[in-house]
């Protein structure tokens, strides 16, 4: 099963519900949606609709150490998760959190412990980790590795989360023949099960062009 969307909503959300089944909320990267927000979201998203959740800044740049901060993000993230009927938190790696040994182990502890309060949790290492080493790191099918699959290659899970952050940064878009490159890989990846999130600029654009070409 392929699933597409995007990292927010780059269209009014009773529009955006209209084109896809999935969203990635980014509201709860900086801050904690209001619970009208969140509960409208989940009484307009139709019928089969997913959300996952993006986890709080403050836990990159604690270094995804425990402590009182982390365990209140946790918590705070959680409880939006319970009412949008959520079961995947995605969390990114801050630009300057190195990949050393230290904090692979570091890492590793926190998504175990993360996994307490979500029954999927994803870890986008950016660029600068490997991301097949990282994926090594970590066990069980519920624990996945988000990548860019242009660029970094596909996971090697039969479960898979991939970002795409446009082939020059935010502010760029795909154009049609790299759209088409992306299609023919997820078409012929070995997947059972797994989510396309763009995240540049233009994604909502991308996203339904990607789709398309996914279907054709």
């Amino acid at each position: 099963m392929i699933t597409v969307g995007c990292a927010g909503f780059p269209v009014p959300a009773t529009r955006y519900f209209r084109e896809f089944l999935f969203v990635e909320v980014q509201e709860t990267h900086l801050g904690t949606p209001g619970p009208g927000t969140v509960r409208r979201w989940r009484r307009e998203a139709p019928e089969g609709f997913q959300f996952s959740v993006l986890g709080a800044k403050e836990i990159g740049l604690e270094g995804f150490r425990e402590g009182p901060v982390i365990e209140t993000a946790l918590n705070a993230l959680s409880s939006v998760a319970k009412d949008l009927e959520v079961d995947t938190a995605v969390f990114v790696v801050p630009v300057d959190f190195q990949c050393t040994k230290d904090n692979k182990a570091v890492v590793k502890s926190f998504l175990a412990g993360a996994r307490k309060y979500f029954k999927t949790v994803v870890f986008d290492p950016g660029t600068h980790w490997d991301p097949d080493e990282t994926e090594s790191l970590l066990t069980g099918e519920n624990t996945l590795v988000s990548r860019d699959p242009l660029n970094q290659g596909l996971s090697k899970k039969k479960r898979a989360y991939y970002r795409l952050p446009g082939p020059a940064g935010h502010k760029s878009r795909y154009e049609d023949p790299v759209i088409d490159k992306l299609a023919e890989i997820a078409k012929a990846a070995n997947h059972t099960d797994v989510t396309y999130v763009f995240t540049n600029v233009d994604m909502f654009a991308d996203a339904k062009r990607f789709r398309k070409g996914v279907k054709g």
